[in-house]
Parts: structure tokens; sequence; C-alpha cells
């Protein structure tokens, strides 16, 4: 098999099965697995592919969205990273929004159990790992999303429309200074965008993979961040353009 047929059958392979494990693909194109990494490696630059921990998902597109376990693996040490420092931002007292999310998630994790806030999220896997600190936690209620595990729908917005939150812990699919804050879907995006409304202050958790990136549904303008708390290369030009909305931005390392 040529290299460019490989190639061509490691985007097949990684497309039909939402995700494929390079020891998965070494076994099935019968090739090694340093060979397949090196694949991976020139098929993400090509932007055909994302590589994550141990193989490969899909390329991100506007309409696309990985699941919940796909994005769990990647970036893990930047999104630890993130988590710690934007749990800093949490203050006795408040009460604190978590966005349903992998990187909110290593926020929830990292708050201290010696500080008392009520939390409320929409996303029953962050209520419970919020919960084991004896923290007490609101769900908003709704349809859970299989796919990002976070609640959607009339229920959880009515939810919303009802309350107010000090600060929101947000995450999201991409930011750019064009196309602002965007997810691939529409019932998240109004759900993000009422947790932006409601918050008092917003902390935008996300790496700098998201930088640039533009997704389907844009749910909140750069102004409406305060800070945003990242991990990995920013590009000066986005940079600028934080700086210019107003929007704090900070730099974690991994």
């Amino acid at each position: 098999m040529l290299p460019a047929e490989r190639k061509r059958r490691i985007v097949e392979l990684v497309t039909e099965s939402d995700g494929r494990s390079v020891e998965a693909l070494a076994s099935t194109l019968e090739f090694s697995k340093a060979t397949i990494r090196r694949d991976l490696r020139q098929l993400e630059e090509k932007g055909m592919v994302e590589r994550s921990h141990g193989g490969a998902v899909p390329a991100t597109t506007v309409g696309r969205e990985q699941t919940y376990d796909q994005r769990e693996v990647q970036n893990l040490e930047q999104k630890v990273a993130i988590g710690k420092r934007a749990a800093e931002e949490l203050v006795d007292g408040q009460v604190a929004f978590f966005d349903a999310g992998t990187t909110t998630m290593e926020v929830a994790r990292r708050t201290s159990p010696d500080r008392s806030f009520l939390a409320v999220t929409n996303a029953p896997r962050l209520a419970v790992e919020l919960g084991e600190s004896e923290t007490e936690v609101k769900l908003t209620g709704g349809t859970l999303r299989e796919r990002t595990r976070a609640l959607v729908g009339p229920t959880a917005e009515s939810f919303m429309n009802r309350t107010n939150f000090d600060v929101l812990f947000l995450g999201t699919n991409g930011v750019s200074p064009e196309s602002g804050l965007t997810t691939p879907n529409e019932d998240e995006a109004r759900m993000k965008e009422l947790m932006v409304e409601r918050a008092e202050r917003v902390v935008l958790v996300a790496d700098a993979t998201k930088v640039g990136k533009r997704s389907f549904v844009q749910f909140a303008d750069l102004p409406d961040v305060d800070l945003f708390v990242t991990a990995g290369d920013v590009p000066t030009e986005a940079r600028d353009a934080f700086d210019a909305a107003g929007l704090a931005l900070e730099v974690v390392s991994a």
C-alpha cells in the first residue's frame, strides 16, 4: 500500500468509526505504530484528522461536535492547569454556574473543599463531582444530550430565566475575533446564551486550540467575557482582539 493510499484509508477509518486508536489503525492496516503516528501528524497538519490521546478523531468542522468521551482525553494537562487557575475566581458565598464540558469539569474538581458556595450546572456528571465535597448543587433539569452530557430544552431554559449567578465558568467550541464564542448545537447555544445573560461575571475556560476556531452557532461576543483562562499558544492578533474587547486574558502553563 502506497503512503497516499494508506493515509486516505486512515481518514476513512477514523471518520466512519468517529475515532480510532493508533493500535487499532496499525492492526487494521498492518503497519507499525510509528508509521501510523507519523501519518497522523501529517494528516493533522493538513486538517484532515485531529489527534487525540492514543489515536485520532475526525477533523472538526463548523457543524460537527465531538463526544464528551473524545474531548475528555484531549489536552488533559492543559485543562487541569486551566481548572486550577479558574477555580481561584470562586469566592465564599457566591452562586456559581458550571457549564457542561470537560474543561469546566476540571474547574469543579479543583474547587476548594473549604469554600462555601452554591453550585448550579446543566451537567449531571458535574453535579456528582461537585456534590462529593458536600457542596450544595442544583441541576437545571431538561433533556440530556447524549453526545455532550448537557441538559438542554424548554425546562432547562425556564430554570435559567428564573435564576441569577455571581460567576459563570463557561466552555466553548470556538472563540475568535470575527465570530465571538460559538458551538455546534442550537439548543446548547441557547443555554450558553442564557448563562451569560444571567451571570454577573463570566470566566471562559478553554485551551488555546479553540482560539481562532468557529462553529455553527454564535452565543456570545468577546466583550461578554470578563476573564479568559487558557493554556497553549495564543496568536498575537487574537491577543490584540481580546484586549480591544476588554477581555482579560490569562495563559497558564500546563
